[in-house]
C-alpha cells in the first residue's frame, strides 16, 4: 500500500474558483455518514485501541470534533475580511487531553454530526461578497478563500478517514 504524505508536510492550492464551494459542502456534510457507515458496528476495544504511540480510531474522530471551532472561526475570519486567519494549536493539546476513548462512540458521532451541520450551514450562508478574499493561513503562509478553506478541511478529514481505514 502507499504510505500518504504526513499532515504537515502536504502542500494545498489556493485560489480555488467560488462554484466548487457546493461541491466541497456536500464533501464537508458527508464525513459524519461516512464515520457512522465505516465505524458502526466496529467493538469498542477496536475503536479505543492504540498502535504505538498515535492516536486510536476514536481518537481520530475525536480530534475531528475539537477542530472544528477552529474551522468555523476561520469561516468567520474569511467573512469578516481578516487579514490573516487563527492559528491551529499544532500540538493538538485539546484532543491529547479529551481522553476521547472514555466516550461512547456514539456520542461522539452525534456531537461531531451536530457541530459539522453548523459548519456546512456557515459555509452555506457564507457572504457572496466575500467570496474572492483571501486571508493568510498561518502555518502554510498561503493566501486562502473560503473555497480553498473548505478544500483543507475536507482533505484534513479523508487525511484521517484514511489513517482510520489503516487502523480497522
Amino acid at each position: 500500500m502507499i504510505k500518504k504524505l504526513p499532515w504537515f508536510q502536504r502542500q494545498f492550492p489556493s485560489g480555488l474558483p467560488s462554484h466548487l464551494l457546493p461541491v466541497l459542502v456536500e464533501r464537508l456534510r458527508g464525513t459524519a455518514a461516512r464515520l457512522a457507515d465505516r465505524l458502526t458496528g466496529v467493538p469498542q476495544d477496536i475503536l479505543t485501541r492504540r498502535s504505538e504511540d498515535t492516536w486510536s480510531i476514536q481518537e481520530n474522530v475525536g480530534h475531528l470534533l475539537d477542530l472544528e471551532p477552529l474551522w468555523r472561526q476561520r469561516i468567520d475570519n474569511l467573512a469578516s475580511r481578516r487579514a490573516e486567519l487563527a492559528e491551529a494549536d499544532l500540538s493538538n493539546r485539546r484532543t491529547h487531553e479529551a481522553n476521547h476513548n472514555e466516550a461512547r462512540f456514539e456520542e461522539l458521532l452525534t456531537e461531531f454530526r451536530r457541530v459539522r451541520i453548523e459548519s456546512v450551514r456557515q459555509l452555506e450562508d457564507f457572504p457572496e461578497e466575500a467570496m474572492a478574499f483571501t486571508a493568510l493561513h498561518p502555518r502554510l503562509k498561503t493566501p486562502m478563500n473560503v473555497v480553498d478553506l473548505a478544500f483543507f478541511v475536507a482533505e484534513h478529514d479523508d487525511y484521517h478517514l484514511a489513517r482510520i481505514s489503516e487502523l480497522l
